[in-house]
C-alpha cells in the first residue's frame, strides 16, 4: 500500500475530476481512495509516500488499435516512393511482416512497450502480423508485455494475401490465444480475433473466421476497415457491397468488435456502426501518412457511434495523437468549433476507458476508487488557472509525453523520475538494432 501526495489530481472522473494538492491511495492493483492530501495523509499514516511534488497525478493512457511490430519499420528505407495505400501496403507492410522471425517479435514488441512506460501509455490493444511465424507469435508478444509491466489485448491478424496455408494458420493462432486467455484469465492480458481487412479477405475466410469465434462464446473482432477508398473499391467490385455492409452481413460487427480507422465510410454505414454499437478506432496521425483522408468522427460522435482513440504503430505518446485529433479535423472542415479538446477528451478517456474496461472486466482509465491502479506523474507546470472546465485545453495545448515522470501499472510502478525501472532497455534497444538489421535484409530480399 502506498500513497502518491501532493499532485494536482486530473481523475477523468466526472465526479471528481480535479483535486488540487490531492492524494491518490494504491492497495495492490486497485485504486483504493482519492482526495485531498492532509486528509489521505491522516487516514492512512502508515501507507509508504510518493511525493509528486505539484505535478499533475493523472490515469494511465490508453491506445485502442496499435502495431507492436511496426517499430521495426522506423528509418527503414524503401525500394521506392510509395504512390498510394495500397502500394504503402505492397511495399512496406507485408513484406515487413514476412520478414519478422521470433527474435524480431519479441524485441520490436519490448521496445514499443518501453517507449509505451516512458510516454504513460499503460493499456494497449495490439494487432499483430508475422506471416512467416505465426504459430505461438502472440505468446511471444505476451511475455513481452509481462516483462514490461504494462497491460495489453492480443490478436493476429488473419488475411489470404500469403495463401491458404498461413490463413489457416492465423485462425489457429487466435483459436490458441483466445482459448489460453479463458482458461488462465491472467489479469493484465486479453484477446480479440484478429482479422486484416476485407480487401484482403474472402468470403470463405470471413466465414471461417466467424464460426470459429462463435465456437468460443461472445468473441469480438478487431480488423482494418475502409482506411480509404481501395478498401471500398475491392469490396464493391469483387462482393457489390460497401466494406462495412459485408461485415455486417458476414456477422462481424458487434458491441465487442474494434474496427479501425473507417475513414471512406457513407452514412448508412455508420448506421450500422451505430445499430451494432460497434467501436470505431481513430488514428489521425497514421491517416495523414498515408494520405487515407479524414473520418469523420464529429459526425460519427454527434450519432453515438463509440469512438476510441488510438495509433496504428506510431510513438505511444497518445498526448500527440490527442493534439492530431484536435487538428486535423478543423483544417480538414476548415472550421475552428470542429472537434473541441472536450470532444477529444471523450474520445482517449471516456471511450478508451469504457473500451478498455469492458475488454478486461473492470474498471479502467479513472482515477477514482475501485479502478485499476494505472496511474501517470506529469510534469506539467500550468502558467494560467487550471478548472474543471478547461483540463481538456490545458491537455491539448500543453501536456505530451515527455513531460510523464512516473508510470503506474496496476500498482507497479514501471517508470520512478523517468528511470525505467522492469526492463534493461539499454541493452535491449541493442539487441532491436542487431535483429533490425537482419530483418531489414530479409524484407529487402522480400521486397524485390
Amino acid at each position: 500500500m502506498y500513497l502518491i501526495v501532493h499532485g494536482t489530481v486530473v481523475t477523468m472522473d466526472e465526479r471528481m475530476p480535479l483535486v488540487e494538492d490531492g492524494a491518490v491511495l494504491i492497495r495492490g492493483d486497485t485504486i483504493e481512495a482519492v482526495g485531498a492530501s492532509t486528509a489521505l495523509t491522516q487516514r492512512y499514516p502508515d501507507a509508504e509516500r510518493l511525493d509528486a511534488h505539484g505535478q499533475w497525478i493523472m490515469p494511465g493512457n490508453i491506445c485502442a488499435h496499435t502495431h507492436f511490430y511496426g517499430l521495426f519499420a522506423r528509418g527503414m528505407a524503401l525500394p521506392g516512393a510509395p504512390r498510394d495505400f495500397p502500394e504503402i501496403l505492397r511495399e512496406l507492410w507485408w513484406p515487413l511482416d514476412r520478414a519478422l522471425r521470433p527474435e524480431g517479435i519479441r524485441l520490436s514488441a519490448l521496445m514499443c512497450l518501453a517507449d509505451a512506460i516512458r510516454h504513460g501509455t499503460t493499456t494497449l490493444i495490439d494487432h499483430h502480423a508475422s506471416q512467416a511465424c505465426v504459430d505461438g507469435s502472440l505468446d511471444m508478444i505476451a511475455e513481452a508485455v509481462e516483462e514490461a509491466g504494462l497491460r495489453a489485448c492480443l490478436c493476429y491478424e488473419v488475411s489470404d494475401r500469403a495463401g491458404s496455408d498461413v490463413a489457416a494458420a492465423g485462425i489457429r493462432e487466435n483459436v490458441r490465444w483466445l482459448k489460453r486467455i479463458a482458461q488462465e484469465k491472467p489479469p493484465r492480458l486479453a484477446g480479440l480475433f484478429g482479422l486484416h481487412a476485407s480487401l484482403s479477405l474472402s468470403d470463405e475466410t470471413l466465414a471461417r473466421c466467424v464460426a470459429e469465434a462463435q465456437a468460443l462464446g461472445d468473441v469480438g473482432f478487431h480488423l482494418h476497415a475502409a482506411e480509404g477508398p481501395a478498401d471500398q473499391e475491392d469490396s464493391l467490385r469483387r462482393y457489390g457491397l460497401r466494406v462495412i455492409e459485408r461485415l455486417a452481413r458476414h456477422g462481424i460487427l458487434g458491441p465487442h468488435t474494434i474496427i479501425a480507422h473507417a475513414v471512406d465510410v457513407d452514412p448508412w454505414e455508420m448506421a450500422l456502426l451505430r445499430e451494432t454499437d460497434t467501436w470505431v478506432a481513430h488514428q489521425p496521425r497514421s491517416n495523414m501518412n498515408n494520405a487515407v483522408g479524414t473520418a469523420d468522427v464529429p459526425s460519427m460522435l454527434r450519432g453515438g457511434i463509440r469512438v476510441a482513440l488510438g495509433n496504428d504503430g506510431f510513438s505511444n505518446d497518445m498526448f500527440e495523437e490527442m493534439k492530431a485529433a484536435y487538428l486535423i479535423h478543423k483544417a480538414w472542415r476548415r472550421d475552428p468549433r470542429v472537434m473541441s479538446a472536450d470532444h477529444v477528451m471523450r474520445l482517449a478517456y471516456e471511450n478508451n476507458a469504457r473500451l478498455a474496461t469492458q475488454i478486461f472486466g473492470r474498471p479502467i482509465g479513472r482515477l477514482s476508487p475501485g479502478s485499476a491502479a494505472d496511474v501517470i506523474l506529469v510534469d506539467y507546470r500550468p502558467p494560467t488557472p487550471v478548472t474543471p472546465e478547461n483540463i481538456p485545453w490545458h491537455i491539448i495545448f500543453g501536456v505530451n509525453g515527455g513531460q510523464v515522470t512516473t508510470t503506474i501499472c496496476d500498482g507497479r510502478i514501471l517508470m520512478r523520475d523517468r528511470e525505467i525501472l522492469m526492463l534493461d532497455v539499454e541493452a535491449i534497444a541493442a539487441a532491436a538494432r542487431e535483429e533490425a538489421r537482419r530483418t531489414w535484409a530479409r524484407y529487402a530480399e522480400l521486397a524485390r
